[in-house]
Parts: C-alpha cells; structure tokens; sequence
C-alpha cells in the first residue's frame, strides 16, 4: 500500500511539473501576446533599447547585457531575438552587418553591430502612464507586463514558436494596409487582409482561410532571353542559397536542365540561371515552380496568447482587438493629460491670485504656522468661484514657498496668457474625448502620412494555375522490356524488345496477352512475365482497339475502350479468362484500319474484309464487345494508309488470283486451325517490321 501511494505522489508530482513547464514554454518563450504582438524576449529587448535610448546607436553586445537583467536565458537566446527584430525593419535601426535576409548570411558578431530605436518604435510603443510592470526573474528590476502599442505589432511582424503540443504561425502583413483597415473598423466596414512579405514574390491566397488555412507562394521569374531566366524575388520563408540548392538537385536528377546558375544577389534578389541546348525559359519556369523551392507552401496557423489562455483566431479579430485597444489606449491618454492640464491650470490659478491679491502681504503679522496656513486659506477662500477645485494643503505650502525674488517680478499679463493657453489646451482634450473614434482616425492618419511610404506593398497577390509535375517533368527515364527474362525498367538495358521515354510520374500500362491487366509505377526493375503484348506510359483518355479470340466459342471479338480505370499494381481482365482466348490484334488511337483474312471455306468466295475501329461505338475495358463473323481468322493486316474502296477490291482480287495459281502459299484448312489452336500468329512482312505505335507505346505479338 505505500508503494502505492509513493506511486502516487510521484505522478502527481511529474504532472505538477509538466503543467508548470507546458504553460511556462507557451507563455513566456513561444507564443506572441495579442497586446503588443511580442514575445517574452523580444518585450524585453525594447524595454532595454527604451531604457537606454539617448539618440545615439547602442552596440548590440551592451544591448544584449542589459536584457540580460531582465531575460532569465542566455546571450545567444536573446542576440538571434535582436537580429530578427531588426531585420523586419520596423522596430529597430541598424547599423553594421545584420546578414542578409535574402541570402541566409549570418550577422556579424554582437561587439561589432551596433542599434537602437525608430522613430515609429518611440512613437507607437511606450508610454509609462499607461504600462503595467512587474518585478524580473530575479525581482532586481522591473519589466512590463505588455507594451502599451498603438499599431497591430501581431499582424505587421508575423510571429512563429513551437510550444508544448502547439504552435504558432503568423504571417506579416503591411503597415499601410493595416492601418488603413483599422479606419474601416473604426467606421464599421468590413475588412480582408493578406499577407505581405519582406522578400516580395508572388502569393496565392485561394486557400487562405483568415489567418489560418493554406498559402502557396512563389518567386517572381522574368525571361531575359529565351535561354535565359532571371529570379528576382524569392518566396516567404527561402533563402537565394536554399532556391539554388533545389534547382541544382532538381538538375542533377533530371527534372530540368540549366547550363549554370549564378547568384548577383546584394540589395535584391538576383539569381540567373543559362539554360542548356535544346531547352526554353517558358518550359523551364514551370518546371521550376513544379520541382524546386521557387514555389513552396505555406500552412499559417494564427494562434496567441489572449486573456493569458493560448487561442487560435482570425486576422479580423486580432485587428478588431487591436483597434479597441488603441481607442482606449488614446482615451486613458487624453484623460491623464486633461488631469495634468486641470492640475497645471489649479496651479497657475492659485499662483496668480496669492500675488495679484496680495495675499502674501497678510501674513506679516501671523506669529505661527498655523496662523500663517489659516490666513492664506482663507484668503483663497474668497475666489473658489476661480479656483478648478478645493484647496489643499499641499497647495498652500507649496505658494508659501515661493520666493520674494518671483513675486517682486511677477509678470501679470504673461501669467494670464499662460492661464489661457491652459484653458484652450483643456477644450481641445475635453472636444477629441467627445469624438474619441474621430481622434483615432486623425492618429491612424497621422502615423500613415508619416510612415506609410516606407512600406510599399512588396508581395503581388495572384490566382496560380497549379502546374502539376507530371506535366513538365522530363521524360529522362528509358524504360525497356526484355521477353526473355521477363523484366521490366529503365535499368532493363540489353535485348530489349520495346523501349520508352517516360518521367517518374509516370504511370505504365501492362497488357498481357490473355488479356490480363496492371498499371504500376515507373519501375526501376522487375520481372512483369514473359508474354507481355503491350506495355506503355499512359497519356490520358487513350483510346484502345481491340480484336480478341473468346476461347470458349473460338470466334473473333472487337471492341474499343478507353483507357481502364485502376488501382496500381491491382490486376485487372480486358475478357473472360478462358485458357484459349488471346488477344489477335491491338492498337491504340483514332483512324485505325486493319485487313482481316480468313481461313477459306467452300461455301464464301470472300475470304477477307476490311475493318475500320472508329465506325465502332467505345465501351467500357469490361464489354464483351461485338462478334466479328462466325468464321476463324487467319491473318490481321494494320492498313497504313487509306485506300479507295476500289483499290481495296483490286487488292482482294489480286490475292484471290495468287491463291488459286500458288495454293501452296495458303496452308489448309485443318493446318490454320491448329495453329490457331497453338495461339500462333501469322503477320504479314510489314506488320512484322512495325515497332512502335502513333503515341510512342508499343505492340508486340509472340513470333512465330
């Protein structure tokens, strides 16, 4: 029983623990905070630059030392925070070698870079009124709880983390937008925001869904020349170094063919890429959208810390928050200048009537303190009607210690314009807290005027047509078939019977010659049998003609489908499986026209015809088809070319003629039934020099 119970502490204690670690990961290191838009360590860093800003560039290694009073992890933790804030060029301003977003580079060393504050970041970010703080980690210091922002910092820096059993992914999007939808908000329009990113590129947001849903973006391609193709923006989350990496892997396996890949990349993005003999940039652009990094995916996953609980939202209402928010924010501004102001103006006020008065004057006589207090209290007393409010005894000590030497200069008309300055400031707060949404406009306005033309919109919102790889993928593949051994693949290399160029996405149809079917993928190498009748990639709806021996009737079948329905490497039957049906004849394609020649009899002069597929409805691969003639064929004959109706009869007469004069040619009866009954073929010398079809597939009939 104690065992039992010791158990059961230590669970309780292991999931106390994970709790306390889980929540502590999600809500102090990867999470951004719906406020202000910041993690934990990034809070930290503009507290820091806020604290020690003077107007001059701090360098980065002090920078990170003084956060370090207020982040409980390391330098390196805290350096990779400030190098990714900068480089959003938003918050901070730069001065040395941050990397390079476009090509991967790595900053330099903290001691040689140096930072600190735009003037937006001081503007919209801090205001001490306003700012709740809490003790640090170690309760030396104090640190906000969030920053009192005043722009969607969530939605303009985007955010990624990986927490315990979530995370979060959040895309940038553009200052000017986001204003300019926080005015719509504010007039109670209806708003849609798309990403924007730093690295420009092409954004396809058919399946975005809010914030979360689906992205596809891609780089931006020009054609040079017709050999040459020039990148000049690159997709979100890639890097110049990554793009080329996949295109020269794309190169080496054969997906496309470049001639060289040179990167010009500073400033902007500048990748160009020579095109090998024979190839095109509009076939080639495709190819890299289809099989490199210049198209990737994106799967944004808006999820934050709101009301200190971890939520998944939509970009409205992160905006909606956002901008209810800034509306309180002014407001609880507005209010604590009018107090300062009302607090100024009371001052001034008390000021004014000690010394016009000559209040000062009755306290001559006054022997003690508190007849002194008494006697300028109740002077006052007498002009309340003046005063913004009560007197207090704070006020009477601080006019008992003015000095002799400012009552004796003591300006009247400049302490009465003073008082109504104060006063007319006073109206303007009172007048922006009557229309405070009005006032929040103005502001978005303001900050738009002053910093919306530094952040054009860089990423081109466009609908892609999706190029599927299969399309443009090269056909570097050669795929052989040797009858001998039975195998099949593009590494069969010798005594190949048929051979085709395919890509890997590809898929093979293999036909056998009792009419078993399977599709399967393009193989490396495997044994398929050894009486494979034809095999070839599939192309679409191909349309297949087909005459076959049914077995169990020992007569002639034709149909035509097209091509099967299937399940790879599932085994399928184009007719019934009787040991004695075959397939006689099959091609693909439209317009096909065959001689059919069969076994003479003494009861028909005619002992052929001709057979044109495309006067014949397409059914589906599993018709039985319609019956050719109640007579056993002898031979099929492919027509290549069309011939008139007359020279078909003159070709019938002709051979009727030769078989009469040279009967030895024509085997009997009883002989041309048992080979046919043998399953053998007898094809004409053209038929037998035919290797490949229209479409680049292949037919193949047993030799005799």
């Amino acid at each position: 029983m104690e065992d039992i119970a010791d158990f059961g502490k230590l669970h309780k204690l292991f999931d106390e623990n994970f709790m306390e670690y889980t929540s502590y990961v999600i809500k102090e290191r990867a999470i951004p905070d719906i406020s202000d838009g910041l993690k934990p360590v990034q809070r930290r860093i503009m507290q820091t630059l806020y604290n020690m800003d003077d107007g001059r560039f701090q360098k980065v290694a002090n920078v990170v030392g003084e956060t370090m009073k207020l982040h409980p992890h390391g330098d390196a933790s805290i350096f990779a925070a400030l190098v990714n804030l900068a480089n959003k060029d938003t918050l901070i301003e730069r001065q040395g070698n941050f990397g390079n977003i476009y090509t991967g580079d790595q900053a330099s060393a903290a001691r040689y870079i140096e930072c600190r504050l735009t003037p937006l970041a001081k503007e919209t970010l801090f205001n001490r009124d306003l700012t709740e703080y809490q003790p640090s980690y170690d309760g030396r210091m104090q640190e906000p709880v969030t920053l009192p922002a005043k722009i969607p910092l969530l939605l303009l820096l985007g955010a990624e983390g990986i927490a315990v059993g979530m995370a979060t992914k959040i895309m940038p999007h553009n200052f000017g937008e986001l204003l300019r939808a926080q005015k719509k908000i504010l007039k109670g329009k209806t708003v849609t925001l798309y990403p924007d990113f730093q690295k420009g590129g092409m954004l396809d947001v058919s399946g975005y869904n809010n914030g979360n849903g689906r992205l596809k973006c891609r780089a931006k391609i020009i054609e040079k020349n017709e050999k040459t193709i020039v990148i000049e923006e690159i997709p979100y989350s890639t890097t110049t170094t990554s793009i080329i990496d996949s295109i020269e892997k794309a190169d080496k396996s054969g997906k496309l063919k470049i001639q060289s890949i040179n990167d010009y990349t500073a400033e902007k993005v500048e990748i160009e890429i020579k095109l090998a003999r024979g190839i095109y940039a509009k076939d080639t652009i495709k190819a890299l959208y289809a099989f490199t990094d210049c198209e990737v995916p994106i799967s944004p996953n808006l999820t934050v810390i709101k009301d200190n609980q971890p939520v998944n939202i939509s970009v409205e209402e992160v905006l909606q928050y956002n901008t209810e928010k800034l509306v309180k924010d002014l407001e609880k501004e507005l209010q604590i200048e009018l107090g300062r102001l009302q607090d100024k103006l009371h001052a001034r006020t008390l000021e004014q009537i000690f010394i016009e008065e000559h209040i000062y004057k009755k306290i001559e006589e006054c022997k003690t303190y508190k007849a002194v207090t008494d006697t300028v209290k109740k002077g006052l007393d007498a002009f309340q009607n003046k005063l913004v409010k009560p007197v207090s005894k704070d006020d009477i000590e601080r006019l008992l210690e003015i000095r002799i030497k400012r009552i004796s200069r003591f300006d009247i008309d400049r302490q009465r314009k003073e008082i109504k300055e104060i006063k007319s400031a006073i109206k303007d707060v009172e007048k922006k807290l009557k229309d405070i949404v009005g006032f929040t406009i103005v502001y978005l306005d303001n900050l738009l005027k002053k910093y919306g033309r530094r952040y054009p919109r860089r990423t081109t919102i466009e609908t892609f047509t999706e190029v599927k790889a299969r399309k443009v993928a090269l056909s570097n593949l050669t795929v052989g078939y040797n009858r001998e051994t039975g195998l099949l693949g593009y590494q069969v290399k010798t005594d190949c019977e048929m051979s085709f160029s395919c890509s890997e996405y590809d898929k093979i149809l293999l036909i056998h010659k009792d009419g078993r079917y399977k599709a399967v993928k393009v193989p490396e190498k495997i044994f398929v049998d050894h009486d494979i009748y034809w095999a070839g990639k599939i192309k679409g709806e191909m349309v297949f003609n087909l005459l076959y021996r049914e077995g169990s009737k020992s007569l002639t079948y034709i149909k035509r489908f097209t091509t099967p329905k299937f399940i790879l490497d599932k085994e399928y039957r184009l007719f019934h499986g009787h040991k004695k049906s075959w397939i006689q004849f099959m091609q693909t394609g439209e317009g096909v026209r065959v001689r059919i020649d069969f076994i003479p009899t003494t009861r028909s002069k005619v002992n052929s015809q001709r057979l044109e597929f495309d006067e014949y409805l397409i059914k589906g691969e599993g018709a039985i088809g319609k019956r050719l003639s109640t007579r056993t064929v002898r031979r099929i004959s492919e027509l290549t070319a069309k011939v008139s109706d007359q020279q078909d009869a003159d070709d019938t007469e002709n051979k009727e003629i030769g078989t009469k004069e040279n009967p030895s040619q024509s085997p009997e009866p009883e002989q041309a039934s048992t080979q046919e009954k043998n399953g053998e073929d007898i094809q004409s010398a053209a038929e037998k020099k035919k290797t490949k079809s229209q479409l680049g597939l292949f037919d193949l009939k047993k030799k005799e």
